[in-house]
C-alpha cells in the first residue's frame, strides 16, 4: 500500500475547480477593508438594497413556525413551486406547472444541477464568451466541454446564428443563453432571441437560459424569455432563475430550476442525495417575494439605471478608454486594453490581472479583470453600490491613470 506521503490529498476533479473570481475579489476588499483601508469594491454582483420588509417580515413568521423546522420535499415547498410557476407566466409569459419547477440552493446550485441533468461526458456546451465565471467551471464539472465563442463589442457582445453553426458538431448538446448578461450587460432583442431559439430547435440542441435578471433592463431594452418566444424549445430548454438579484436576496439563497417533466424528475433525484430541500425560512421568505408585487423592484430598477449612467460617462471619460452603455443588469464592462503597458506611478500592468491588482494597492478599488470571463483586456464593475462610493471610485481610477 502507499504511504500517507503517496496518498492524493484532492481529487483531479475538484483540483481542477479554480476560485470564483468575482467572490475572490470581494473577499480581498472586504479584508483590506477590515485591516482599515478605505476600498470601494466593484466586484460582487449583488444589490447594495435590504431585502423588502414584507419579505423579512415573512421570514420572521416561518421561523417561529415549528412546520418550518423539519425535513420537506427536496424538489421544494409545493406552494412555493406553484408560486413560482405562476410568476414565470406572470413576468415570461411561459407557462409551466408546478412539477416543472426545481427549488435550488440558489441560482449557482441550480446551474451545476442543470448541467448535471443535460451532460455526459464529452457532450459539447456552446458557451459565448465574455461569460459568468462559473459557467465553465460547472460544465467541467459535470462531465462536458466547454466550446467558447468570442463576442466583441461590435456585436453589443452578442452572439450570432452564423457563429452558432460555425461551432455546431455531431457532439453539441447545449447552448448557454443569457440575457440580460453578467458581466456585460448587453440584453438580446426579441428578435435575436428568437432567432437563436429557432437554431436550437433545427440542431436539436438543448438551451439553458439563465433569467436571473429579468427584470433589471434600461431605456428601450426589454427581457424576452426564450421558450415563450419559441413554444417548440419548450421540450429541451432548461430556464434558471432565482430571487437574489431582483429581490436583493443573495444571502437567502434560493434558485430554481424549470424544465420537461422527465429531466426535473432526474433533476430532484440529484438534490435528493446531495442537499435536500432548501431552508424552509428562505422558502417561504421567496414565496414572498415572487408572489409580491414588484414596487421595491421598480425602486431598485432606478437606482440601478441611475447609477449605470453615471459610471458609463465617467467611464468613458478615460482616454483610451471604451465601454458600452449598460442595457440591463448592473455591470459596466470596459475595454481597458489601452491602459495596458503604461506607466502607472511608475508601474506597468501586462494585463488587466495585473491592472486590477495595481487599482487595489495604488487606488484602493477593486474590479474584476476579464481574464476571469474569457476576454482579457476588459474589467467587470458592478455599479450595485451607493452613489457617493460609485463615484468616489471611478474618479480614483480617472485619477490614476490619467
Amino acid at each position: 500500500m502507499p504511504g500517507p506521503s503517496e496518498l492524493r490529498r484532492v481529487s483531479a476533479r475538484l483540483g481542477a475547480i479554480a476560485e470564483s473570481a468575482t467572490l475572490a475579489v470581494d473577499a480581498k476588499a472586504k479584508a483590506l477593508k477590515a485591516q482599515g483601508q478605505n476600498v470601494i469594491g466593484f466586484g460582487a454582483g449583488e444589490p447594495d438594497f435590504p431585502t423588502p420588509a414584507n419579505i423579512v417580515e415573512a421570514a420572521v413568521r416561518a421561523a417561529q413556525d415549528p412546520k418550518n423546522h423539519r425535513y420537506t420535499p427536496a424538489a421544494g415547498l409545493p406552494e412555493l413551486r406553484e408560486a413560482i410557476a405562476a410568476k414565470t407566466l406572470r413576468d415570461s409569459n411561459y407557462a409551466v406547472t408546478a412539477d416543472q419547477v426545481l427549488v435550488t440552493n440558489g441560482g449557482k446550485h441550480a446551474v451545476y444541477v442543470a448541467f448535471c441533468a443535460m451532460c455526459d461526458p464529452g457532450d459539447e456546451v456552446i458557451l459565448p464568451a465574455p461569460y459568468w465565471t462559473t459557467y465553465p467551471e460547472a460544465i467541467e464539472l459535470a462531465g462536458g466541454k466547454p466550446v467558447i465563442l468570442d463576442t466583441d463589442e461590435s456585436t453589443d457582445f452578442k452572439v450570432t446564428v452564423a457563429q452558432l453553426d460555425a461551432a455546431l458538431t455531431h457532439r453539441t448538446k447545449a447552448l448557454v443563453f443569457v440575457s440580460p448578461s453578467n458581466p456585460t450587460g448587453s440584453v438580446y432583442t426579441p428578435e435575436e432571441t428568437k432567432a437563436i431559439g429557432e437554431w436550437a430547435v433545427r440542431n436539436k440542441v438543448w438551451v439553458l437560459t439563465d433569467e436571473i435578471y429579468e427584470h433589471l433592463t434600461f431605456g428601450g431594452h426589454t427581457f424576452a424569455s426564450m421558450p415563450a418566444l419559441v413554444p417548440e424549445l419548450a421540450g429541451q430548454c432548461l430556464v434558471l432563475n432565482g430571487v437574489a438579484k431582483t429581490y436583493a436576496m443573495t444571502g437567502w439563497r434560493v434558485g430554481w430550476m424549470i424544465g420537461p417533466k422527465d429531466v426535473m424528475k432526474a433533476a430532484v433525484n440529484f438534490q435528493s442525495h446531495t442537499t435536500s430541500n432548501v431552508a424552509n425560512v428562505s422558502q417561504m421568505a421567496a414565496l414572498a417575494a415572487v408572489s409580491g408585487d414588484l414596487t421595491a423592484v421598480t425602486e431598485m430598477r432606478s437606482a440601478f439605471e441611475r447609477r449605470g449612467q453615471r459610471m458609463w460617462k465617467m467611464l468613458n471619460s478615460i482616454p483610451g478608454v471604451t465601454c458600452m452603455e449598460p442595457q440591463g443588469a448592473f455591470y459596466c464592462y470596459p475595454n481597458f486594453s489601452n491602459l495596458l503597458d503604461r506607466d502607472i506611478r511608475g508601474k506597468r500592468a501586462a494585463s488587466t490581472l495585473e491592472l486590477a491588482d495595481l487599482l487595489l494597492s495604488e487606488a484602493q478599488v477593486a474590479i474584476v479583470p476579464g481574464e476571469a470571463f474569457g476576454s482579457p483586456g476588459f474589467a467587470r464593475l458592478s455599479f450595485a453600490l451607493g452613489d457617493d462610493d460609485l463615484a468616489e471610485g471611478v474618479q480614483r481610477i480617472i485619477d490614476l491613470v490619467s
